[in-house]
């Protein structure tokens, strides 16, 4: 079977985008792994590769600049919906992000409009459930040794 069509789906701002040119490097029951240029060009961010985690709830995506320097890890909390009919992928950012720098700095982002999104009803109870779930999931595994591996993960694609 072909690889499926991957959407990035946004609640702020309320968005569905088709991710045309993100290249399908390896897909199995659990995992997406994908490398892509910026959708929107900015002097800092150039290209990445990321791991969509099909079954915890997260994407781990890998920032790069212009010169392939590092600049983070950045981790989307999403949910997936697979549309076997068409063979497609929605994946819906649920709003709060990770971001681990190199020299091992972390932060939480985005929670405020994880609460915006919530008051305004865009977000369901289930999702803010499911969000708050999935980052702790995640942040458990940041601040343990299995972080490590969770790294490495992308560096077999990389170019």
């Amino acid at each position: 079977m072909a690889n499926p069509t991957l959407y990035r789906k946004r609640i702020i701002p309320d968005e569905c985008v088709l991710l045309k040119d993100d290249i399908i490097l390896q897909i199995s029951d659990d995992t997406i792994v994908t490398k892509w240029n910026a959708l929107k060009p900015r002097k800092d961010l150039h290209h990445g590769y990321s791991c969509y985690y099909l079954k915890e709830g997260f994407k781990m995506s890998k920032f790069y600049d212009a010169e392939s320097q590092l600049l983070y890890w950045y981790f989307d909390i999403v949910e997936y919906d697979f549309h076997a009919d068409k063979n497609e992928y929605i994946v819906t950012d649920l709003l709060a992000d990770v971001i681990v720098y190199p020299d091992g700095l972390i932060k939480v982002i985005d929670l405020d409009e994880l609460a915006a999104a919530f008051d305004s009803g865009r977000l369901t109870d289930y999702q803010l459930k499911k969000c708050l779930l999935s980052l702790n999931n995640l942040l458990s595994t940041i601040y343990s040794p299995k972080f490590s591996a969770l790294k490495l993960s992308l560096e077999q694609y990389e170019i």
